[in-house]
């Protein structure tokens, strides 16, 4: 579940290995790029941090942060 904090949302996600974590960065990649909104992420192992603000805004959350969240949680679950 994404939570609001600092300006941001955020989220981790763990998966069974390395493997699907990157598979599932490079999905992610696929739908920043269309929505042309990219995220500060990071991974560690198996886990994937995601935090989401607008820089264009001011560097707070905007519904373009909540409509990519969607979209990331729709990866997530297909990747499952």
């Amino acid at each position: 579940m994404w939570k609001e904090e600092d300006n941001k949302l955020k989220r981790s996600f763990t998966f069974a290995d390395f493997k699907g974590a990157f598979a599932f960065m490079t999905e992610v990649a696929e739908t920043v790029d269309q929505m042309d909104h990219h995220p500060f992420w990071t991974n560690s192992y198996n886990k994937v941090s995601i935090e989401l603000n607008t820089h264009d805004a001011g560097d707070k959350v905007t519904e373009k942060d909540r409509k990519l969240a969607a979209a990331i949680d729709v990866i997530f679950e297909q990747s499952k």
